[in-house]
């Protein structure tokens, strides 16, 4: 097991079917401090959360005690084997199967204590989803999303053509003609998907109402209806288009949790930098500016989360 400075590094691969396996990347001081569980947004991967150098979003938490867990979606970055054009799994298979597959050999190797949840973008989406109908049970502490939405309701030149003709029409036509969207190679993004999770995506963003693919759960209702965690929502102000700030405070709203915030990362609000969609985990001021924001919210998550009847400390999602 790697050390870089000071921290335990290590690759965890977790069958989740006959063909297909799933690689977390841990992050940790000893193994011993509370764990977190990461989870990246569309056509990326886990690294968004660190560099090759040791530097990002994970090995800052685990430097501030935490034991931290990021995943690579099914067929993402080290997950195995990689997006091809006969990949048939989507986002169905992601909370049904992939999900379960990481909560599970975390809370193996943790036991079944309060985890700290943190995404960026999409992942943020998928976290939510799961937590209002979860396939195996677990304890959330707290939640902090970095450029979360589920719709794209803003209107711009540049979200046209981000959205509207890359994402949609490039996206939908590649899909179709090698059966998975490459987007590496067409400059969308760091990692691939499926023809079908491109898809299920794409319905999830356009329509109104939160509602799943095949038996129309309606995926709002039940987050309305549940004592969430406390869910911190960070949003950039240079985030034009993939996690408009506007879109950021839908998602919140959505959910209906009383005990989430909307931070906006700007200058005006005391931030070192307007911060972007993919900068606002990336830059290098992040760990002296908001991640400290998110250390807080994470360690005052206790004071805001009501007894529960059990164990007196967190939500239990059932």
């Amino acid at each position: 097991m790697p050390k870089h400075q000071h921290l335990l590094q290590e690759s965890i691969f977790i069958p989740v079917t006959a063909t297909d396996t799933l690689h977390l990347k841990r992050f940790s001081q000893d193994r011993q401090g509370p764990p977190v569980f990461l989870v990246h947004g569309s056509i990326e991967n886990g690294r968004i959360f660190y560099s090759a150098s040791g530097k990002g979003f994970a090995p800052w938490l685990a430097q501030q005690g935490y034991d931290v867990f990021v995943a690579d979606l099914r067929g993402r970055g080290k997950s195995t084997p990689a997006i091809s054009g006969k990949s048939k799994f989507g986002l169905s298979h992601t909370l049904q199967e992939d999900f379960p597959a990481f909560i599970g050999k975390i809370i193996e190797l943790k036991g079944d204590v309060p985890q700290y949840w943190g995404a960026h973008s999409w992942g943020g989406v998928l976290m939510l989803a799961y937590l209002a109908r979860p396939a195996v049970p677990v304890q959330v502490q707290a939640m902090a999303f970095f450029g979360s939405k589920r719709r794209i309701s803003i209107r711009s030149l540049k979200k046209f053509f981000m959205v509207d003709v890359m994402w949609n029409w490039v996206g939908k036509t590649a899909a179709a003609t090698t059966g998975a969207l490459f987007a590496q190679r067409l400059g969308m993004g760091s990692d691939s998907e499926t023809r079908l999770s491109h898809r299920q995506t794409h319905h999830w963003v356009v329509q109104r109402r939160w509602l799943d693919w095949h038996d129309k759960f309606d995926y709002a209702n039940a987050l309305q209806n549940m004592h969430l965690p406390p869910t911190l929502y960070l949003a950039g102000a240079n985030d034009t288009v993939l996690g408009h700030p506007q879109d950021v405070e839908h998602l919140k709203n959505e959910t209906g949790c009383s005990r989430s915030r909307v931070m906006l990362l700007s200058r005006q609000n005391g931030n070192r930098h307007n911060y972007g969609h993919i900068d606002m985990l990336t830059h290098p001021d992040a760990p002296h500016d908001h991640f400290l924001e998110v250390l807080r919210w994470f360690k005052n998550a206790g004071a805001m989360q009501p007894p529960s009847p059990e164990k007196g400390l967190t939500d239990t999602v059932n």
